[in-house]
């Protein structure tokens, strides 16, 4: 089983409001398009590789 690693993030209160209306809009939860949206940008950047195999889908991916 994958494991995540919690840390705490601190956003000023528009960044959050806008953060869980866009999140709203995709039907996911502010930490689910948090992760999307970090993936989506490690991968645009070439920093991210996810590792082979079925735990490697794109998190929050829609299908």
């Amino acid at each position: 089983m994958n494991k995540k690693k919690p840390f705490v993030l601190r956003l000023q209160p528009e960044m959050m409001e806008a953060l869980e209306k866009w999140a709203a809009d995709d039907f996911r939860s502010v930490n689910g398009q948090l992760e999307w949206l970090i993936h989506r940008a490690l991968k645009e950047a070439g920093r991210y590789k996810p590792p082979k195999g079925p735990a490697s889908a794109n998190p929050g991916e829609k299908k």
